[in-house]
Order: structure tokens, then C-alpha cells, then sequence
């Protein structure tokens, strides 16, 4: 399994994103980081996820999908500091 964190920019005003979200939950394990952010461990690669939820965003929309290695800072929710120790320790 490996830890990836999607992110996007969603540019579109007014549009429905709740697939796009159903579609990041129901990757795997996960945490919603930040606003435009998620962290997912899931044992698909990174092409095949980013096609996945290419299908739930508009063409003018960014998407990057990264796989977590190694080391790692940040400033978040308790919970999702959590959620990563748990995972990339």
C-alpha cells in the first residue's frame, strides 16, 4: 500500500464535487487535510488514480495526485497528524 496525497483546484463556480469526494473516500484508508487536499493509502498507482478522478472534475480544474515518502512536517488537525504517523511513522 502507499500513501498518496491528492490535491486540486476546483475552477468551475457552482459545480456538484460530491462524486469527486465519494470517489477520493472510496479509495482506501483516508484523511481530509485541508481544504483542496486528502491523504489515501491504497494500493493503486498514482496514473490509475488520477484517471479515476479525472472523470469526477471539469476540464478547466487542476488535479496532482503524490506519493508520500520518507520524511514529513506539518502543521494540521490532530487527527490527520494521526492518520499519518499511523502510516509514514
Amino acid at each position: 500500500m502507499a500513501i498518496y496525497m491528492i490535491s486540486y483546484d476546483l475552477n468551475e463556480p457552482g459545480q456538484n464535487y460530491d462524486d469527486l469526494i465519494q470517489r477520493i473516500q472510496g479509495l482506501g484508508a483516508w484523511a481530509h487535510a485541508l481544504k483542496s487536499a486528502w491523504f489515501v493509502e491504497t494500493s493503486m498507482p498514482a496514473k490509475e488514480i488520477f484517471d479515476y478522478l479525472y472523470e469526477a472534475v471539469d476540464e478547466t480544474d487542476d488535479l496532482l495526485i503524490t506519493e508520500l515518502k520518507g520524511l514529513w512536517w506539518g502543521k494540521l488537525d490532530r487527527e490527520v497528524l494521526d492518520w499519518l504517523k499511523q502510516r509514514l511513522p
